[in-house]
């Protein structure tokens, strides 16, 4: 991995007119923004489908697309919708903010109308759609028929259908293609649009040096079409419920422990089939990302499960994950440079073996490194391989973080990275300073460190269970000054990727 530097923005939190950030203009001049600071990465949340909550890191398809994100602009250019048809919608009265309610009301009826276009025009001058059906063949069919079935279903969880449809019964799957082909012929055209502008944007950026940053969530959401279509990959009982959960145990700052809630994977069965379906989800992230960051890593080391029926967590057991039998074939596969570790939290023997085994990059968070003179995360204890964060998605901001700490952890911090401000927003680029200083060869910054934004750009609250993942950028955020600002930090500190300096962007 080259020393670069990166910036962490979802795309839905891009300002676009139309109630959430998504693949249009919008993302392309961001594009051009961190080609301009001398970035070599983008990093992004999931970009699954998602469900009740909201969450990127709960979708309801490990290899979908979120049709939230698909550009409208681009289809009315196309002929698939007119202005007045999108303008006339209503996409929330708050530019800062997502409002998922009305984009529930209104995205799906706006694509069903296009989708109808396409039928009718599209599809014929569309060789890609035919390309792309084939090439998502071991995914697509199955999401596209638990999502119309889940349509047929009034919106219930799959374990709530009718039995030959939660038990994929051979004849009424074969009834359900013909009775219900034109929700699935939908959600096979929200899929090709998500995969067809996705693609055109990750070329983009590849073309101005930018890598894209995927985050890959350990565990799938229970109700989901990856476990309705592989029950047999996940612990479940007879009756198709879970017979554990996963979470963490309880320690200092959570006495009862996590309760996550998503299914435990049935790790003996994926080994007998070779982790066919783990090998299948990550051929699927490479096609859209070029650099993975799998979040809770330590789960392929041990992973803690629940009594499904238990509330807490309190009586769970730790068990040995597959390990270095499964790590070994991503290696093989797309070597160490292009896979993060999500790697924090509690540290032990077995999980800090197998980051070492991988030789995948792992992670450091600047905020965490100022409770202690001997904690791991302080910048002298990084490693070369590895990616230093100031933030993550489930931080605050640095401007309000620097707020929130103690004195003494406040004044810890100040002598450390040499910080002589007493200025809230002066730290928080002393702060982001000491992150692009650091020997880690990846830099990672929220921009709303860059920006100096406060609590409520908050990305997400662990443990809140709504008002998250709703942020978005103001428009005009992204100022000729602060790329100029950026930029001299990636040249300072060496992390202007090959080929992207200045006298070439001048040719």
């Amino acid at each position: 991995m080259e020393r670069t530097a990166g910036i962490l923005l979802p795309v839905f939190s891009l300002p676009t007119p139309y109630g959430i950030g998504g693949l249009s203009k919008e993302a392309y001049q961001f594009v051009d923004f961190l080609h301009g600071a001398g970035q070599g990465a983008w990093q992004v949340l999931p970009l699954g489908p998602t469900a009740y909550g909201d969450s990127p890191y709960q979708p309801v398809s490990a290899f979908a697309g979120n049709p939230y994100l698909i550009s409208l602009e681009d289809m009315i250019e196309e002929g698939y919708l007119t202005r007045d048809e999108v303008e006339t919608q209503f996409f929330g009265n708050n530019a800062e903010r997502i409002d998922y309610g009305a984009l529930h009301q209104v995205r799906p009826a706006l694509l069903r109308i296009a989708c109808g276009r396409f039928l009718e025009q599209g599809m014929q001058r569309e060789s890609e759609y035919t390309v792309f059906v084939k090439k998502a063949s071991a995914w697509l069919p199955d999401y596209a028929m638990y999502m119309a079935l889940k349509e047929y279903h009034d919106g219930k969880s799959w374990d709530r259908w009718e039995d030959a449809y939660r038990v994929r019964n051979e004849d009424a799957i074969a009834k359900a293609e013909l009775t219900l082909e034109k929700a699935i012929v939908y959600y096979y055209f929200e899929q090709f649009m998500f995969h067809k502008q996705w693609s055109a944007l990750k070329a983009y950026a590849n073309k101005k040096k930018i890598k894209i940053i995927g985050d890959l969530p350990f565990y799938v959401a229970y109700d989901s079409a990856d476990v309705w279509a592989h029950p047999e990959s996940f612990k479940l009982d007879a009756d198709f419920k879970p017979i554990t959960v996963a979470g963490t145990p309880p320690d200092a700052f959570s006495p009862k422990g996590q309760r996550w809630g998503n299914p435990i994977y049935d790790w003996k069965y994926l080994q007998r089939q070779d982790y066919d379906w783990w090998m299948q989800r990550m051929k699927r992230n490479f096609e859209l990302f070029d650099i993975i960051r799998i979040d809770h890593f330590h789960g392929f080391a041990e992973y803690y499960e629940i009594p499904a029926a238990d509330e807490t967590a309190e009586n769970g057991i730790m068990i040995k994950g597959p390990g270095m039998d499964l790590i070994e074939k991503f290696v093989r596969l797309y070597g160490t440079d292009t896979i993060i570790a999500e790697n924090l939290g509690n540290q032990t023997k077995v999980n800090e073996k197998l980051l070492a085994d991988s030789g995948f990059a792992g992670m450091s968070v600047l905020q965490y490194a100022f409770t202690s003179w001997d904690s791991v995360y302080v910048t002298h204890r990084h490693e070369r391989n590895s990616v230093v964060y100031t933030g993550t998605h489930d931080n605050t901001p640095v401007r309000a973080w620097v707020e929130e700490i103690g004195n003494d952890d406040r004044d810890f911090a100040r002598a450390y990275i040499g910080s002589i401000h007493t200025d809230y927003g002066q730290f928080t680029w002393d702060f982001i300073r000491e992150a692009y200083r650091s020997v880690a060869n990846m830099t990672i910054v929220p921009l709303q460190d860059y920006l100096v934004l406060g609590v409520d750009t908050r990305l997400n609250i662990p443990g809140k269970s709504d008002g998250n993942w709703s942020w978005r950028m103001r428009p005009g955020g992204l100022s000729d000054a602060l790329c100029g600002s950026i930029r001299r930090l990636a040249e300072v500190y060496g992390r202007v990727p090959r080929g992207a300096e200045p006298e070439e962007e001048e040719k």
